[in-house]
């Protein structure tokens, strides 16, 4: 059995008060004898000017946990009633287990239900999403709420990285800040948590039909890009956390997140936008003119010519006017940038019934991507 699914509710959470960039090493700490040299730099380059962190700024602690986040999301969705299905997705779990999705159905306090959690980086959420699509879909469910949440902030505090200056003090005289890899995070990611209701009937005055999802890796050809918890070799593979002892975890910082920018800036407009995007337009028949609204998740205002680049090499050159993002307001919030984007679209009134939405998802974990193909539709028993 294969049925129409609608998103008809969304909810998401931002914690505190909007962080400016000014006020960014305030609350995350210095790392090092001197303010960063690559802030300015990066903060120019990614057009981020507010982002949420959950941290307390008079004692520099976290205020929410991850779990603690998605259910704020999720409760904003409003009385749900039964539920069936309550998939998750998160790069950065409280814990190695159990995992985020059990960890959230706790939480919340439901009755017993069918709970997935989905691991990655950006693209996590959208693979959530699409379990719980497909399990109502398919009849498995019928109601399913789908959530993708990040607490980064305490990972990138100014003391989660002492240790690697300590250990390494010769090369702070040439170079007092963190290899840019390392650093130039800092000022990139931040938190958030966003959550979907998803039912087979359009319940709601205008409800968004799920008309298909595709995800497509590129791991076959490309090394490992960003990562955590892992020393990357040489030779592009990664040595787990488990494999190294307590001092390197320190000396190192294996728990920070890093990225490799070379490797990024050469392979992410390909691997991860233009070769999947091509497929899903020859499968999915897809035409720029049929698209209202194209909603990029980009890690950084610097990708925008590479995205608007990436699309018109895959067949599909959707022009500016018709983009959304909210990421120079809410930052860049990993898996649930997606929701968050479309939480605001939807609620800023410029959605209307008959159009069309694309969402894109790009991972540079190694290199996947994940595309959401939207209808809007009118409310009540005769639907669209």
């Amino acid at each position: 059995m294969n049925r129409e699914v609608y998103i008809t509710r969304s909810g998401v959470c931002l914690p505190g008060e909007p962080v400016e960039n000014d006020a960014i090493e305030a609350v995350l700490g210095q790392v090092g004898p001197r303010p960063s040299r690559a802030r300015a730099m990066v903060l120019r380059s990614n057009g981020i000017r507010r982002r949420h962190y959950a941290i307390d700024r008079a004692t520099g602690r976290p205020t929410h946990t991850n779990t603690q986040l998605a259910a704020a999301a999720v409760r904003a969705l409003g009385d749900l009633g039964r539920v069936d299905c309550l998939a998750v997705g998160s790069s950065t779990p409280d814990q190695l287990g159990p995992n985020q999705g059990v960890m959230l159905h706790g939480e919340l306090g439901w009755p017993a239900l069918e709970v997935v959690a989905l691991a990655g980086i950006c693209v996590a959420g959208t693979a959530a999403l699409k379990h719980a699509w497909m399990a109502v879909r398919c009849g498995e469910a019928q109601r399913a709420v789908s959530c993708a949440t990040e607490l980064i902030s305490p990972n990138l505090l100014a003391s989660h990285y002492q240790p690697e200056l300590d250990q390494q003090l010769q090369d702070l005289e040439a170079k007092p800040e963190l290899a840019f890899e390392k650093d130039f995070l800092r000022w990139m990611l931040s938190d958030g948590a966003g959550a979907v209701l998803l039912e087979p009937e359009p319940t709601t005055a205008l409800s968004l039909r799920v008309d298909w999802i595709d995800l497509s890796s590129a791991a076959n050809e490309l090394p490992a890009c960003m990562y955590g918890g892992a020393r990357r070799n040489a030779d592009g593979s990664l040595t787990p956390w488990s494999f190294l002892s307590p001092q390197e975890w320190l000396a190192e910082s294996i728990f920070s997140v890093r990225q490799d920018v070379r490797l990024l800036n050469e392979n992410i407009g390909r691997a991860s936008l233009s070769d999947p995007l091509g497929r899903s337009v020859r499968r999915r028949g897809l035409r720029a003119e049929a698209i209202d609204w194209f909603l990029p998740h980009m890690s950084s205002m610097y990708f925008a010519p590479v995205v608007e680049r990436g699309i018109a090499t895959a067949g599909l050159p959707i022009p500016r006017e018709r983009w959304f993002t909210n990421l120079t307001e809410r930052g860049n919030t990993g898996s649930a940038s997606p929701f968050i984007m479309l939480d605001e679209l939807w609620r800023s009134g410029r959605i209307e019934p008959g159009q069309r939405l694309l969402l894109f998802v790009p991972e540079s974990g190694r290199f996947s991507s994940g595309f959401i193909h939207l209808t809007a539709v009118r409310g009540g028993p005769d639907g669209a």
